[in-house]
């Protein structure tokens, strides 16, 4: 893999200060960096500000100081249409498909502003993911919830992304619908789209992600790469508390680790 000196910087979160009411921050200088081709993983506790820091990049969450860069253009508290339009792909947690609709009208509203891309985009998320060729007609309503989320990626990849932020994959789904959710981005990240990736299951995004960011009360704690993370010791004891029982679990000891 080349550094991260070869490639764009395609997003840039610098010192970042937001919050949803006035004069209560969630995040405070909080830092992520992602460049082409980079599969970013950010995790940590439970109001940390993981989902905050996405929606704040995807101009749901006023940034009050602190600047944001896609490609070097300032896209600060830009409205999502803008973002969309400039190359930001956004999947929230829930409610993230339109029930009413079939699947490939789903597909359709993914590039409402450029509907001429849709063949093309089309060809592109069917190779990725080839389930949904045959099922294009079908009402996303009655999807599974797995079947839901790889509607969403697809609809967000509809507008060929430079960066796509994902909101929670595997969240409300089984053990092995989760395995497939960390397939599927990781199957997005080698097409070429670069991944910032927010996860409470920690263990499994740290396994794919290139680089990872533990956040702790709205600032960036850690950062490193994923197996970085994963070993360190601190990390572990202070944030990582499931980690760190099932790592220990697999080398036979039983070291009680705080959640």
């Amino acid at each position: 893999m080349s550094t991260t000196e070869d490639r764009t910087l395609v997003v840039n979160v610098d010192s970042v200060t937001a919050g949803y009411l006035p004069g209560v921050n969630i995040l405070t200088e909080c830092n992520l960096t992602a460049y082409q081709g980079e599969l970013i993983g950010i995790i940590g506790p439970n109001g940390a500000g993981k989902s905050t820091l996405l929606k704040s990049i995807f101009g749901l969450v006023h940034v009050r100081d602190g600047s944001i860069t896609l490609e070097g253009e300032d896209i600060t508290n830009l409205k999502a249409n803008q973002l969309v339009a400039r190359g930001v792909g956004f999947i929230p947690q829930s409610n993230n498909v339109f029930p009413s609709l079939t699947i490939e009208e789903n597909l359709q509203m993914g590039v409402f502003q450029k509907p001429s891309l849709f063949d093309e985009r089309v060809a592109f998320v069917t190779e990725i993911f080839p389930d949904l060729k045959k099922r294009l007609k079908q009402r996303a309503g009655g999807l599974s919830g797995g079947e839901r989320q790889m509607v969403a990626m697809s609809r967000a990849l509809m507008m060929d992304p430079k960066v796509l932020l994902l909101d929670e994959p595997s969240a409300g789904l089984s053990p092995v619908r989760q395995d497939e959710a960390f397939i599927r981005v990781s199957e997005i990240n080698k097409a070429g789209v670069t991944c910032i990736m927010v996860e409470q299951n920690a263990r499994r995004c740290l396994q794919i992600c290139d680089r990872g960011y533990v956040l702790d009360q709205g600032h960036d704690a850690y950062t490193g790469s994923g197996r970085e993370l994963m070993h360190d010791p601190k990390v572990m004891q202070l944030y990582l508390g499931t980690l760190g029982s099932e790592q220990n679990a697999e080398t036979g000891t039983h070291k009680h680790v705080a959640d």
